[in-house]
């Protein structure tokens, strides 16, 4: 079986780190594409490290005939494109929407079409049926995957205060140069930004409470900019009454048939997970609290990686097929 792909928007980071999977994904044949920016030229004129893996041009345009088209452009940008490409899209073309614009309940509606929040290891049975699928951003894949286990079985309340911080790599900014993104401002360097008001607290709040339009006053979320290219290290912290060990049985049930979350005994660094699609949870109590660590790969697990697994269960394929990658440890 043969997949057809097409991806618009393929010179950016998460299109770039998404046709490194698909080129060697055993189910995949690559149909098109688009950069306007690049169109004609090669893909390793954008992306060199793909030099030799598949002679292969950037177009300006979706070709028809693709089975699955995968949507990484800028965020509030895909509406627009879908709109202009409207006659192109039959109802078994599958979509799958990298961006920001249709995760949240009251923008889930594109014509006909229903976006399904593609979080693999809280929403697989709705993915599997869905012909849309709007992936989950980096920050809220892993805030949602450190706290979903706690709300979903009730071992706190939804006005429970918790308290979140988390630190991203520079590529969680995009390709597109910015003041706090270039080398001369990250290197050996430290930051906050939008301190407790975060875009993506939205869609965590929905995820994490499993509810529509869910309240975010009880998160507060702090991101910071790391001096490093690639990853997440997220930490949350909250009361609970509960047991730890049945915190601990909580999330190891929650986890068991999920395929890159794991949760872990030791202590979590980012180089364990960076270069993969895991994600590694780590549990500590202390007195009436607890702290739970949650590390990623802001481009694979958070991003083009989650993607690719979304495409996998619409498709019914193993969910891992094209995902067994390693981790660079040194």
């Amino acid at each position: 079986m043969k997949i057809k792909v097409g991806v618009i928007g393929g010179s950016g980071y998460t299109g770039g780190e998404l046709l490194r999977l698909l080129l060697l994904h055993p189910n995949v044949e690559l149909h098109f594409v688009v950069s306007r920016s690049f169109a004609g030229q090669q893909l390793s004129k954008v992306h060199p490290d793909l030099l030799g893996t598949q002679a292969f041009e950037f177009c300006e345009t979706p070709i028809t005939g693709a089975d699955v088209w995968f949507l990484c452009l800028p965020h509030g940008q895909s509406g627009s494109f879908l709109e202009t490409y409207a006659a192109m899209i039959s109802e078994e073309l599958k979509i799958i929407d990298l961006s920001n614009s249709f995760r949240l309940s009251s923008d889930a509606k594109f014509g006909q079409r229903e976006f399904v929040y593609g979080a693999t290891e809280i929403h697989r049975a709705k993915i599997q049926k869905a012909n849309s699928i709007a992936n989950p951003g980096c920050f809220a894949t892993a805030i949602n995957l450190a706290l979903a286990p706690l709300f979903h079985n009730e071992l706190v309340g939804v006005d429970q205060e918790v308290h979140i911080n988390a630190v991203t790599g520079s590529t969680g900014a995009g390709i597109k140069p910015s003041a706090t993104a270039h080398f001369s401002y990250r290197n050996n360097n430290f930051s906050w930004y939008k301190p407790f008001s975060h875009q993506h607290l939205d869609e965590i709040a929905e995820t994490v409470y499993n509810k529509a339009q869910a309240s975010k006053e009880n998160l507060h979320f702090l991101p910071h900019r790391g001096d490093f290219t690639r990853g997440i290290f997220a930490t949350a912290y909250t009361k609970i009454d509960c047991a730890f060990d049945e915190v601990v049985s909580a999330y190891e049930a929650f986890y068991e048939q999920a395929p890159f979350t794991h949760v872990c005994p030791d202590e979590l660094q980012l180089k364990q997970v960076v270069n993969s699609n895991n994600c590694h949870i780590h549990l500590m109590q202390h007195q009436d609290k607890i702290l739970i660590t949650s590390v990623l790969d802001n481009l694979l697990k958070g991003a083009s990686g989650q993607a690719v697994e979304n495409m996998n269960l619409i498709f019914g394929l193993d969910q891992q097929t094209g995902l067994q990658l390693k981790t660079s440890i040194f």
